[in-house]
């Protein structure tokens, strides 16, 4: 039942950061991802877009993980080239309750200076018995 749930939180996961990505990238096929990690763990990603032979900053995720390795967020900023550094964009942050996993998506809002909960965007996964 665990290996079930650990499963479908992973598939989760992927198809979390590939409609991310796939939203971000636009269908660019010229992006170089740096990956960081620690402990075995993928703790922060930069993707950098390539034009010619340059590289410019693009997308930056940073990922956050509980005791049992779980990743509990995952945290995408955007380069802004008009104020020359990382902005906060959207954060996903998962909840574990028994073998349930909520997948909770913030978006950033400017004004108040934090990530505002988009309700709708919200998915518990139950795990089968």
């Amino acid at each position: 039942m665990k290996a079930k749930v650990f499963l479908r939180t992973v598939v989760l996961l992927v198809i979390t950061m590939a409609c991310t990505l796939s939203v971000s990238a636009r269908n660019d096929n010229n992006l170089i991802y740096n990956s960081e990690q620690k402990d075995g763990l993928l703790i922060g990603q930069t993707v950098y877009k390539q034009d010619g032979e340059s590289l410019s900053n693009y997308i930056k995720y940073n990922y956050t993980y509980d005791a049992q390795k779980r990743m509990t967020q995952n945290e995408a900023m955007k380069w802004s080239n008009i104020k020359n550094n990382w902005e906060n964009d959207l954060c996903i942050r998962y909840k574990y309750e028994g073998g349930n996993v909520t997948t909770e998506y913030y978006k950033w809002n400017n004004k108040k200076a934090e990530y505002i909960l988009v309700p709708e965007m919200t998915v518990t996964m139950e795990a089968q018995k």
